[in-house]
C-alpha cells in the first residue's frame, strides 16, 4: 500500500473517533431544560351553610342537616348565611322550622326558615291566610300520602232529612300548611307514620266554611290535586253554607242540614 493511502486512512480513523469523542462530550455534559409551569391563582373563597340532605316543609334543622361549604366568594349574595358572618350559626339554627324546601346541597337563605317557638304556625302564613286544622285518618287523607305544601281539596259527606246523602267539595285547591304525625304501631310489631290532624291555610271567609262544614259533615276527605293545579285558584269555597250579606249570623243545624239562619243574634240555640 501506498504511504499516501495510509496517512489518508490514518487522518479519517482519527477524525472519526474525535468526532464520536466531541459527541459524547457534548451530550453526558448538557443539562436539560425544565418546561415553566404556570402559576394558577385560586379564587378567594368563604364558607357558606348549606343543607346537607333535602329539607321538606315543616322539617327541624339539626347537626345532620347542615354544614359549612367553601363558595366563591364572588358568588355570595345577600340572604345566604356566611361563617364570617355568622361563625355559630350551625348551633344557633338547631330546632330551627323549615318554611320552604331546602334541596341537597342548596343553600341555607333566611327567608327559607324560621325561628322555632309556639309561634312557628304564623311564620308560615301568608298575610291575609288563616291555618285551620281539621282531623283526618288514611282513608280520609288520601291514604296517609298528604304532605305539607301538597294541594287537596275538602269533600264533605253529609246526610240529608230524608236519609239519603250529599257529597260536597266545599273548598278547592287550598295548600296543606302541615301534617300532625304519630307512630302507629302494627300487629306484626312493625311502626308507621300516619297523619292525625291537617292544617289548612285558608282565607277568612273559607275558615268561616269549613268551621260549618265541620259541623254538618257526617265525614270530611281530603282529595290530594296534582302538582300541576298549584296555580289555579285556591280562594273558591261552598259559601252557600253561610248567610247570603255577610252579616254576623247563626246557622241552625239540625239533622246534618240547615234548617234557618237567624242574623243579628248573640246566642246559639242547639237544637
Amino acid at each position: 500500500m501506498k504511504p499516501v493511502r495510509v496517512i489518508i486512512l490514518a487522518v479519517a480513523v482519527v477524525s472519526a473517533g474525535l468526532a464520536g469523542f466531541l459527541a459524547l462530550k457534548l451530550t453526558g455534559g448538557s443539562t436539560p431544560i425544565s418546561s415553566a409551569e404556570p402559576v394558577i391563582e385560586r379564587e378567594p373563597t368563604v364558607n357558606v351553610l348549606v343543607a346537607s340532605k333535602s329539607l321538606p316543609v315543616g322539617s327541624r334543622l339539626d347537626p345532620d342537616a347542615i354544614h359549612w361549604m367553601s363558595w366563591p366568594k364572588d358568588g355570595v349574595v345577600e340572604g345566604l348565611i356566611t361563617e364570617e358572618l355568622r361563625p355559630t350559626a350551625v348551633t344557633d339554627l338547631q330546632g330551627v322550622v323549615v318554611r320552604l324546601p331546602i334541596f341537597n346541597g342548596e343553600p341555607v337563605r333566611a327567608e327559607k326558615i324560621a325561628e322555632s317557638s309556639s309561634r312557628i304556625m304564623s311564620a308560615l302564613l301568608p298575610a291575609g291566610k288563616r291555618a285551620v286544622a281539621t282531623e283526618i285518618t288514611v282513608a280520609t287523607g288520601a291514604g296517609g300520602f298528604i304532605l305539607p305544601n301538597d294541594r287537596v281539596d275538602v269533600i264533605m259527606v253529609r246526610k240529608t232529612p230524608e236519609g239519603s246523602f250529599l257529597t260536597e267539595t266545599v273548598l278547592s285547591n287550598v295548600r296543606v300548611l302541615a301534617i300532625d304525625q304519630q307512630i302507629e304501631e302494627k300487629e306484626d310489631g312493625s311502626k308507621s307514620v300516619v297523619g292525625t290532624t291537617a292544617t289548612l291555610e285558608l282565607t277568612p271567609d273559607q275558615t268561616k266554611v269549613m268551621t260549618v262544614a265541620q259541623q254538618m259533615a257526617e265525614r270530611l276527605s281530603l282529595a290530594l290535586r296534582s302538582v300541576a293545579d298549584a296555580q289555579e285558584p285556591d280562594t273558591a269555597s261552598a259559601d252557600y253554607l253561610l248567610s247570603g250579606d255577610g252579616r254576623p249570623a247563626i246557622q241552625i243545624i239540625k239533622s246534618g242540614s240547615i234548617v234557618r239562619s237567624e242574623e243579628g243574634s248573640s246566642t246559639m240555640e242547639a237544637q
